[in-house]
């Protein structure tokens, strides 16, 4: 097939699928209804598809799905995170961790840094779970891998305290102690 983007309607014949109509329009793919195995997807770039009447495109992809499809694609592979704000009781607050030991020196940290830490350590096991995921391993491994994370998070729960609002708490798996 050649680089021509096709419409909605436009007919098409793969060479396992048969003939088939553009039911609709992907960023990278066409939703194809086959008369024999029913609607497909079938990349744009796929070479083999051969175009029996061609439709043109209204629009190819609107700027709506385009901005939808950006906002998953940030959220799924970026580091960036949302902002999230420490309970008011804690700002300017500072942490002191102190020895049992007498001669080594307390160390102090302000509680918004450590705040900051624990944050960045949640979004990023959010976004190791969408790597999982999104991930070519078999659905056992990643159920492993999900549970694993989950009780990650279970520990975690005991610095839901610092945060201001409810749903930003770490959450670990129901009815547990």
């Amino acid at each position: 097939m050649s680089q021509q983007i096709l419409g909605i309607g436009s007919r098409v014949k793969h060479p396992a699928f048969g003939d088939g109509v553009v039911i609709s329009i992907d960023v990278v793919a066409y939703q194809i209804c086959f008369i024999q195995f029913g609607i497909k997807l079938v990349g744009k770039d796929y070479a083999n598809l051969e175009i029996i009447e061609r439709i043109v495109p209204e629009e190819a992809v609107s700027f709506s799905e385009a901005e939808k499809a950006l906002v998953r694609i940030l959220k799924a592979w970026s580091d960036v995170s949302e902002i999230i704000p420490l309970g008011d009781k804690w700002k300017e607050g500072l942490m002191i961790l102190r020895s049992a030991d007498p001669t080594l020196k307390d160390k102090e940290i302000p509680i918004d840094t450590f705040f900051h830490k624990i944050v960045m350590v949640r979004d990023r096991l959010r976004v190791m779970e969408q790597r999982i995921n999104a991930s070519k391993i078999d659905d056992e491994e990643k159920i492993n891998l999900q549970q694993y994370i989950t009780r990650i998070y279970g520990s975690l729960t005991t610095f839901n305290v610092l945060f201001r609002q409810k749903e930003h708490h770490f959450v670990g798996e129901k009815g547990d102690a």
